[in-house]
């Protein structure tokens, strides 16, 4: 999801008594995010058996890596296609413009929702850490990447970032603004920390199976190439703003001497 909500136009011009239904809808889409994480966490963690990413196998591998792939797919291209501006000029002439992002939340709940209730474990160990320390210092960064991707929507604005800012402002019949690009918190050390969290999560496990590395490097990949197009589009909304940001501040891995020798840089010149 784009740390940036970019809006469709004006609001829609629903009846004063159709507004209250957005704001319940908007609470659903949320409610639905929160399930489909805390299953995320359970589901990466085998927590939620059966649904889990690991166990013993149901179905022949090839059957299995067939049904992974395509649940991995759906998840992508809902996740890639509603993004983009054409889709969303699309489904502003169905639906009201405040519902935009919570339905958008709402879509990759259930795509979320559908990978985890279908996913196919594929059992062959790839790794296992068993010897202490270790193991738990592992759940540690798997705890970890998990609460960087959580306190990443608070670090730009979590009530818009899942569509309620927007559809209470449409409720309260109010003009709604987006959030103005700021660099704070992580933000100012690497551009997309939730991201970062999100291949912590993947990757950090004692117990690494085929059908989990499956799912991590799939999940990893997705995230690069997405990010390419994210990047793209907020180059084009932001422009040079965007550009002189991502030539200051790392992608996915926080290298915090190249942004405190930019900033060294910058303090020198506005006191020269």
């Amino acid at each position: 999801m784009s740390r940036t909500t970019f809006t469709n136009g004006p609001q829609s011009n629903l009846t004063p008594v159709r507004r209250p239904a957005v704001m319940v809808y908007a609470g659903l889409a949320y409610a639905a995010f929160a399930a489909a994480a805390l299953w995320a966490i359970a589901f990466l963690a085998d927590l939620s058996t059966p649904h889990a990413v690991d166990g013993a196998s149901r179905r022949p591998v090839w059957t299995a890596l067939l049904i992974d792939a395509c649940l991995l797919l759906v998840f992508a291209v809902q996740h890639s296609v509603m993004a983009r501006a054409g889709f969303k000029q699309r489904m502003a002439r169905i639906l009201p413009a405040a519902t935009e992002r919570s339905t958008y939340v709402l879509a990759a709940s259930l795509a979320l929702g559908l990978l985890f209730w279908q996913w196919q474990p594929l059992p062959a160990s790839a790794w296992h850490v068993s010897a202490q320390p270790w193991a738990a210092l592992i759940w540690v960064v798997y705890a970890a990447g998990w609460l960087l991707v959580v306190a990443t929507t608070f670090m730009i604005d979590h009530l818009d970032f899942l569509g309620l800012r927007q559809a209470y402002a449409h409720t309260r019949q109010r003009p709604y603004q987006p959030p103005s690009f700021t660099e704070r918190w992580l933000y100012a050390w690497v551009r997309h920390p939730m991201m970062l969290g999100l291949i912590i999560a993947f990757w950090a496990t004692p117990a690494m199976t085929a059908g989990h590395l499956l799912f991590a490097a799939a999940g990893s990949a997705y995230i690069v190439v997405g990010l390419k197009f994210e990047e793209r589009d907020l180059t084009r909304h932001l422009g040079p703003v965007y550009r002189d940001y991502a030539q200051r501040v790392p992608a996915l891995i926080p290298a915090p001497h190249r942004v405190l020798t930019r900033r060294n840089r910058q303090a020198a010149r506005t006191h020269s």
